[in-house]
């Protein structure tokens, strides 16, 4: 039977319960903004897609808005599925479902803004991120 965690120590969730109400307030002033190199199609987050080979998109399955997105990253927040890593006071990353059941991670690498990308079906985290999610909205 697979594995259903990341070997990525860097991409495993938090433990439910371990959020710290400082860490909280930090998420409220967060924002997603995303990234050309993640999109393919044009959108209206204010910059012209720029897909870059090998890095994974958002909106390859789907236009996705950047009101989407943003709820997305609200949701993975209230979940709690954030990253034990962090950068800037702000865990560096944030998971969620979509209601398709595709798997996003957000990433930030300036501890203000976020980026993200759906994690191909064949990601080693797909399977830990989905049923970690399944755990925590049940």
């Amino acid at each position: 039977m697979p594995r259903l965690y990341s070997d990525d120590r860097k991409r495993r969730v938090a433990e439910a319960g371990t959020i710290s109400q400082e860490t909280l307030s930090n998420l409220a002033k967060a924002r997603y903004k995303g990234v050309a190199r993640h999109k393919k199609k044009y959108a209206d987050y204010g910059f012209p897609p720029r897909p870059v080979r090998g890095k994974s998109v958002c909106d390859d399955l789907r236009d996705i808005n950047l009101k989407e997105a943003t709820r997305l990253f609200r949701s993975g927040i209230a979940a709690g599925m954030i990253s034990r890593q962090f950068r800037r006071g702000l865990p560096k990353y944030v998971w969620a479902v979509d209601d398709d059941g595709e798997v996003y991670e957000a990433k930030t690498s300036d501890g203000a803004t976020y980026y993200g990308y759906r994690l191909q079906h064949n990601d080693k985290n797909f399977a830990y991120i989905m049923a970690e999610w399944r755990k925590r909205t049940a």
